[in-house]
């Protein structure tokens, strides 16, 4: 676990203020669209505790609060570096935001409505025990993947930048539900994203890419709005799942 929390504490840890500023700003457009999963797969279940497991530097916990989710948001993060960023923010509904050891959140049985796990198993060497945890620490639990087991994610570039972001693992949605099923949690919502032209086109540097994120978006998205599942079968998508604990 200290050789993940070096590995993370780096990633967060950018000495060029202008490139930190920009991959602030990737984050917080992912977070954007994170946060707009949670409100739809929280409809009607309204939690008032909400605890993000895998925080980072704070990003969903802002746009949660900011889309009024919750009334008192609290984060752990394996990384104390990105925890520290998290704190910085000074995030209104935020109660604690701490650096934790990866497996036990310092929390009571019950501690919270809604416990989050976002675009974080996919990173973690055995996801179980962690979906366990948050299945102690809330009845309900959500959690976001990007859906890597398709045929563009198994591209040699693809896969080395995927490792070198830290994803150990490539799920399909079959996987993600077994997963859940093993930590004693049911689905009770799901929901699955192709993502917008702002997203593949953040790293577009010239017209030229600009315009090949645009005409890839277009495709996915059409492709997308045919067939969801044989689109997951050919590319990436973001999967958002709610779940209770079962009984």
């Amino acid at each position: 676990m200290t050789d993940l929390q070096a590995f993370y504490g780096d990633l967060y840890t950018v000495d060029d203020p202008e490139r930190a500023q920009f991959l602030g700003g990737w984050r917080r457009l992912g977070a954007a669209n994170k946060a707009a999963h949670v409100a739809v797969l929280t409809r009607g279940l309204q939690p008032r505790r909400i605890v993000e497991i895998g925080c980072g530097d704070g990003a969903l916990l802002l746009a949660l609060s900011e889309r009024g989710v919750g009334e008192t948001l609290d984060g752990f993060e394996l990384s104390a570096e990105a925890a520290a960023l998290a704190r910085r923010k000074e995030i209104p509904k935020a109660g604690r935001i701490e650096a934790y050891d990866g497996l036990h959140v310092a929390a009571e049985d019950d501690a919270y409505d809604l416990a989050i796990l976002s675009h974080v198993v996919e990173h973690v060497p055995e996801p179980a025990p962690l979906l366990a945890e948050a299945a102690r620490l809330a009845r309900h639990v959500i959690v976001e993947v990007p859906l890597e087991g398709n045929r563009s994610a198994k591209r040699p570039a693809v896969r080395e930048e995927a490792a070198r972001i830290g994803h150990v693992h490539a799920f399909d949605r079959q996987a993600v539900r077994a997963l859940l099923r093993g930590a004693g949690l049911e689905i009770t919502a799901e929901l699955s994203d192709p993502l917008s032209l702002a997203h593949h086109s953040y790293f577009a540097g010239d017209a030229r890419s600009r315009a090949t994120a645009a005409a890839k978006t277009f495709v996915r998205r059409t492709l997308f709005r045919a067939s969801p599942a044989r689109a997951e079968r050919l590319f990436t998508v973001h999967y958002a799942c709610l779940a209770a604990r079962a009984g």
